[in-house]
């Protein structure tokens, strides 16, 4: 099996998971197979899911790997298991595919959909009035012009391709010359966040892998911007039995159910021969952490 991307923090994610011969890791984001690979040399088991159908299709057989076509917030159905990684958001091969509508780097249909089932991004962006337009782009593209994006948006309907929209978004709020980002990357953001349910999926995900782990069970989280590192972060913090305190100048409270992670070691990024070799990993953060004996929590509860 030969990964066709280069993972992001692969000797990272793979330290924190450990994975040894004859034990069970759930790989809940499967993508190109990058990190199931370094698994399955280790001589683990992998069980990988997506839930997009070209990953599953495209995904090559190993005695040790069992795939699952399904969203990973399922992922406990497979457990119990001795670790769960996730690498969370877009993969490579959907940003490469201009037909999947990911990207403006090239034209292509308006969809975005990692599922390819369901609503796409044009059949919203053509259906929802300005103010839900506005909110999704603000809420999850973190984006401040939000309401004239949508404003443009909504007067430049039918809007169909990625290019048309990234053209719109750009002449609504202007493409600095020798701006480092384009415009339109925080409009993409936020609709591709909000078509795939991405931050419920990685609540549910993270409730799921707590679930599935045993006692001293692994867990491996990649993010890639604010908003999904916000949320693991504060999924680890609440369950490894920290909570904020009403006071800076108080200690955290610690009441609560027993804690279900521990913590294990601080948050890693990718170092600069990584990013030049791979500038998708500048934006990269792993969390870890272990499960101990205590009862899963249950619903997380707000997390951002």
């Amino acid at each position: 099996m030969t990964a066709r991307h280069n993972p992001v923090l692969l000797d990272e994610v793979v330290s924190a998971v450990d994975p040894k011969p004859g034990e069970l890791v759930i790989d809940g984001t499967y993508g190109a197979g990058g990190y199931a690979r370094a698994v399955l040399d280790r001589g683990a088991d992998v069980i990988g899911f997506d839930r997009d159908p070209d990953a599953i299709r495209d995904a090559e057989t190993h005695p040790r790997l069992r795939m699952v076509h399904d969203d990973f917030s399922n992922l406990d159905e497979a457990g119990p298991a001795d670790a769960v990684m996730l690498d969370i958001g877009v993969s490579s091969m959907q940003l490469d595919q201009a037909a999947r509508g990911f990207s403006f780097q090239s034209d292509g249909p308006l969809d975005m959909r990692m599922a390819q089932a369901g609503e796409s991004a044009a059949d919203f962006v053509n259906t929802a009035e300005e103010a839900a337009i506005a909110d999704v782009i603000y809420r999850y593209g973190e984006e401040p012009q939000s309401r004239r994006i949508a404003r443009a948006i909504v007067a430049g309907r039918p809007v169909e391709t990625t290019l048309q929209l990234a053209t719109i978004v750009r002449k609504a709020i202007g493409q600095k010359p020798g701006a480092k980002k384009d415009a339109a990357t925080k409009t993409f953001q936020g609709l591709r966040i909000h078509i795939n349910r991405e931050l419920d999926e990685l609540e549910q995900g993270l409730e799921a892998a707590e679930r599935a782990l045993k006692p001293g069970g692994r867990l491996a989280v990649v993010t890639f911007h604010s908003l999904e590192d916000r949320i693991v972060k504060t999924f680890l913090r609440r369950r490894s039995g920290g909570t904020p305190a009403a006071s800076r100048h108080l200690p955290e409270r610690s009441d609560g159910p027993p804690p279900s992670f521990e913590a294990v070691g601080k948050a890693v990024r990718a170092g600069v021969a990584e990013c030049l070799r791979n500038p998708r990993a500048r934006s990269a953060t792993l969390r870890s952490a272990r499960r101990t004996a205590a009862p899963a929590w249950g619903s997380a509860g707000d997390l951002r």
